[in-house]
């Protein structure tokens, strides 16, 4: 699995891609310059129970961890995925 992401001034996302194919997305906003909010996680249904969202949350902690940024989960897959991880909740 690959995940690329995408940044702009006000938003971005993250797109995991599996053998070509868009797996799924998870999207964010900016919310001031150390934080970023991620709103909302589709994964496609074809890619269902592979962990596919789980990668891309954790690839938007590597990403906050690296630059040190805040992220606040308001998507609901994402915020369910920071309380099931204790690991990851330093970027909270």
């Amino acid at each position: 699995m690959e995940i690329k992401q995408n940044n702009s001034e006000s938003k971005g996302e993250f797109i995991a891609m599996i053998d070509g194919q868009q797996a799924g997305k998870m999207t964010y906003s900016w919310a001031g310059d150390q934080k970023f909010i991620i709103d909302h996680t589709e994964v496609d249904p074809t890619y269902k129970g592979q962990g596919v969202g789980r990668e891309m949350v954790y690839k938007a902690v590597e990403y906050a961890r690296g630059n040190h940024l805040k992220i606040v989960p308001l998507c609901p897959f994402a915020k369910a995925t920071f309380e099931k991880n204790k690991e990851i909740q330093d970027v909270l």
